[in-house]
């Protein structure tokens, strides 16, 4: 699913895993919309996530998650 923001922007849902998350996305954990704001390579492929918050979320190679990514326009 995907629809465009009122700045030209597209908005979509994308699955994510520790090799596709990106800073910006925004993950939607226990009913809240969390905002990826950093990231952190840990061995075997693993990535920490850290959240505006200030939470932090490991995943492995093989969680898998769902995130809204804004789309920017060139």
């Amino acid at each position: 699913m995907s629809d465009r923001a009122s700045s030209g922007a597209l908005v979509c849902n994308v699955e994510v895993t520790s090799a596709t998350v990106q800073r910006g996305d925004i993950i939607q954990i226990d009913g809240r919309a969390c905002h990826v704001s950093n990231l952190f390579q840990l061995p075997h492929g693993a990535k920490q996530i850290i959240f505006e918050s200030g939470e932090l979320l490991t995943i492995t190679t093989r969680t898998r998650l769902v995130a809204v990514r804004i789309l920017r326009r060139r």
